[in-house]
């Protein structure tokens, strides 16, 4: 697993040092000093500084608290698609197997296919409903898989994967490829109608559950580039780290600043786009 190596003099993949005496960059430039008058949200004073490779201690919190799993569980990505590159780039060297469905969101089967692995489809259909059954996803399991990758709500489908199938996929996964993870991506888990019960979260099913998902869709905030992976093993969770250190470094201190209030005012917010999407189904049945 251990695709990217860890390099001990670097801070960013911690919290940053109390005293740092080897900075590559002179003192960070303030938000207010480009807005040009302090602002009464507070978010005028905030350093345009490197974050942490993880990601902003509150805005982990914040995503955890809505997952059921600590803070130090999340790593903060930008936006969900580098969440699903990582994870395919971690986990899956040339030749791995990976099973995943079809129709799927394109970007996120051009990550499983830039890494060499050789992907094996389970087609959903029209007629079936979009249902998921575990038995075509076993009769595509072997010794070589390295990774099951499903969406719930799928896209485009908008179907979810009940909480009881994915248990028995996980079953299926620990008798023929144990060391395999199950990803679920949940980009659109808060996307329900109305007052419809959302979609509870996959990621308590077991260690070798991945979550991802991002601000982008249910949230309204596509151009704030945030997303997360949530991982309970430790081994996972810190090649993800090192993993987005390499890549990116960290989010923008911007970005992760406004996450925050859009999470602190997500029921507001949501609320408000279940309605419309409401009275978009009643409109399309009609």
């Amino acid at each position: 697993m251990a695709r990217f190596p860890r390099n001990d003099i670097m801070t960013l993949t911690s919290e940053t040092p109390r005293y740092d005496l080897a900075e590559s960059i002179g003192p960070d430039l303030a938000l207010v000093e480009l807005l040009g008058a302090p602002t009464d949200d507070g978010l005028g004073g905030l350093a345009l500084s490197y974050g942490t490779a993880q990601g902003n201690a509150d805005l982990r919190a914040l995503i955890a608290g809505r997952h059921g799993v600590e803070a130090d569980d999340v790593v903060v990505t930008v936006g969900g698609m580098h969440a699903l590159f990582l994870i395919a780039f971690i986990l899956c060297d040339r030749g791995d197997e990976v099973v995943t469905t079809t129709p799927s969101f394109p970007l996120a089967r051009n990550a499983l296919d830039v890494v060499g692995a050789t992907v094996q489809e389970v087609p959903l259909t029209f007629d079936g409903g979009y249902r998921l059954e575990p038995e075509d996803v076993a009769a595509r399991l072997t010794e070589k898989t390295k990774l099951v990758f499903l969406a719930s709500p799928q896209n485009p489908s908008g179907v979810a994967i009940p909480l009881d199938t994915l248990r028995t996929v996980l079953a299926l996964m620990q008798e023929r490829c144990p060391n395999a993870y199950l990803l679920v991506d949940e980009t659109y888990r808060e996307a329900a109608y109305g007052d419809d019960p959302l979609c509870p979260t996959a990621v308590g099913l077991g260690l070798k559950v991945i979550s991802c998902a991002s601000l982008s869709k249910c949230h309204g905030a596509p151009g704030l580039r945030l997303g997360w992976a949530i991982s309970r093993d430790p081994d996972l969770r810190d090649q993800l780290v090192v993993g987005k250190f390499s890549t990116v470094i960290s989010c923008s201190a911007v970005d992760e600043a406004l996450a925050c209030r859009v999470l602190e005012e997500s029921e507001r917010i949501i609320s408000e786009r279940r309605r419309r999407l409401a009275d978009g189904l009643a409109r399309t049945a009609e």
